[in-house]
């Protein structure tokens, strides 16, 4: 990681906040800082934290949340002038997780994302393309918890752009740390919707194991995200314009 620049971007209303940047890549250099961020929900942004992140040039928002989350939380920069934000529920293809928690005494993460990947094609294909056409500056992604949709989302990108396995798994696993204020806050508000400590606890975990179990699903069944995103319609020139907004 460049001494340059911090990997957390710290902020007072959203705690998950993260730079793609600098991870090694195949045949040599490193991902872009300040061109990629992951992120939780941005719903409780203050203004310093709105304006931190124009200062590093945020020019495009990718909102994976559904649209109940987004109706009852919108986003900071849902009707920003100087932002392009864009919706894309990621996730609208699969059952709600509570709903899957309440019914299924095996569910796993690991299993939502593989049905992520075979079923929400459309959706990463629609993330792929905004993250390629965004203009000169920063693009950010973000769910609720900056985990799950957003956590994928991270792997596809990273992965696309040579990054190993280890360090994406890494990256997944980061929010443990650097997101554990919020994680605790989710874990108690699951609880009160109903959920036991051992369902809050899968749900909110992100276990190295859940996301290496991703990759390889990816890796197997799909043959890797450049295959995957074919199969969306995303163009090899749309996909070289990807790449290079990465590295």
């Amino acid at each position: 990681m460049s001494g340059t620049f911090e990997r957390h971007i710290r902020l007072q209303g959203a705690f998950n906040v993260r730079d793609l940047g600098g991870y090694a890549r195949a045949g040599g250099g490193t991902t872009r800082w300040r061109s990629v961020l992951r992120a939780d929900g941005l719903q409780g942004l203050t203004p310093a934290d709105v304006a931190t992140l124009l200062d590093l040039g945020l020019v495009t928002v990718i909102d994976l949340r559904s649209h109940v989350e987004l109706a009852r939380d919108p986003s900071a920069f849902a009707k920003h002038a100087h932002v392009d934000y864009r919706h894309i529920p990621l996730f609208d293809s699969l059952a709600p997780v509570d709903q899957l928690l309440a019914s299924s005494a095996s569910f796993g993460l690991a299993e939502r994302y593989a049905s992520a990947a075979d079923l929400c094609g459309p959706a990463l294909g629609r993330v792929a393309t905004t993250v390629a056409e965004a203009g000169d500056g920063v693009v950010l992604f973000n769910c609720t918890a900056g985990k799950d949709r957003t956590g994928i989302v991270a792997a596809m990108l990273l992965s696309l752009a040579g990054v190993a396995d280890d360090e994406i798994v890494a990256d997944y696993a980061l929010t443990a740390t650097v997101g554990a204020v919020l994680m605790d806050r989710l874990r108690q508000a699951a609880k009160a919707r109903g959920l036991s400590e051992t369902a809050a606890a899968t749900l909110l975990g992100s276990e190295p194991d859940t996301m290496r179990a991703f990759l390889r699903h990816v890796a197997g069944r799909h043959g890797g995200f450049a295959a995957y995103l074919a199969g969306t319609g995303l163009s090899p020139d749309m996909l070289d314009r990807l790449v290079r907004r990465l590295g």
